[in-house]
């Protein structure tokens, strides 16, 4: 019911009739370990160690996988890479993923509700942490502590309220930030005033009102900057001069409720003088007041806008 890739040294399992780890069968010699679409549902320490001490990579998505044994990999020594995407994992328990240096974790579409920073031990070599698809409300500042290598961080489709302050101090080399479809309504002045690394930051699909004038300040290597589909009504003079490094079709403004009165006069003048970094800047439309409803931002004129104030 598996399949062995001597070459490469690597396994694949992928039949429904699986219902325990099949620890005892697999070669000692095992560098990729894929298990996938079984009934697994659970997986301990014991599983683990008996013969993998030679594995790089363990990918087990779509199981129904629901708990996790303590101290889980220990006795992977190696291994770089773990994906346990599509399962039912809700609680993880403490030093979880702390035995192994990993690099790169996927925990996407589970169960999870919360994030806790004793999963892994301190200083570890994570460079990408996927918990995207859970029902996470928020992450403890306590746990970007622990990922002074992270550069990619992925957290859409969950539950956040909010990015704490100061919360992503310690991310100083992230390149990739992704909020998208969650339920932030603010972000305080100085979330990202260490991030200075940061290259792509996706915020679509929350419910942001405003931007603080000086929320972009640092972020001149930002290359991508998604906010379409909030509840944004103006942006404050000043606030995307410092992205000077967006590429062609970088920032996404689209699906907001633009106010078009006095107050969208920064952003008419910087959409015109910049419109080959807007993508489908026409898309950037007018939901007041009545008279401009529908009309895109940059079509305005200087009369129109003073008519609107």
């Amino acid at each position: 019911m598996c399949r062995c890739f001597a070459r490469r040294a690597e396994v694949v399992c992928d039949s429904a009739s699986f219902s325990s780890f099949p620890s005892d069968a697999l070669p000692r010699n095992t560098t990729m370990l894929t298990i996938q679409y079984t009934n697994i549902s659970s997986i301990t320490e014991q599983h683990l160690n008996r013969s993998l001490t030679d594995l790089r990579e363990l990918h087990l998505f779509s199981n129904r996988i629901q708990n996790l044994g303590p101290h889980l990999l220990r006795g992977l020594p190696k291994l770089r890479a773990l994906d346990l995407t599509d399962n039912q994992l809700s609680v993880l328990p403490a030093d979880v993923f702390s035995h192994a240096p990993l690099e790169s974790l996927v925990l996407k579409n589970n169960r999870i509700e919360m994030a806790s920073d004793d999963w892994l031990a301190e200083n570890g070599r994570l460079t990408w942490l996927d918990l995207s698809g859970n029902r996470l409300t928020k992450i403890p500042a306590t746990l970007f502590r622990k990922l002074p290598n992270l550069d990619n961080l992925d957290l859409p489709n969950n539950r956040l309220e909010s990015v704490p302050v100061n919360s992503l101090d310690a991310l100083t080399k992230v390149e990739r930030l992704n909020f998208c479809n969650n339920k932030i309504e603010t972000l305080d002045a100085e979330a990202f005033r260490q991030t200075l690394n940061l290259t792509h930051l996706f915020l679509s699909r929350n419910k942001l009102q405003r931007l603080q004038q000086t929320l972009f300040q640092n972020l001149t290597r930002l290359q991508h900057l998604s906010l379409d589909e909030n509840r944004l009504q103006t942006v404050a003079p000043g606030s995307l001069d410092p992205l000077v490094s967006l590429e062609e079709e970088g920032l996404d403004l689209s699906g907001n409720p633009w106010t078009c009165d006095e107050k969208v006069r920064y952003l008419w003048r910087w959409i015109n003088k910049n419109k080959s970094k807007v993508l489908l800047p026409e898309m950037v439309v007018c939901a007041a007041p009545p008279a401009l409803t529908g009309r895109s931002v940059m079509s305005l004129t200087e009369s129109e806008i003073k008519m609107a104030a």
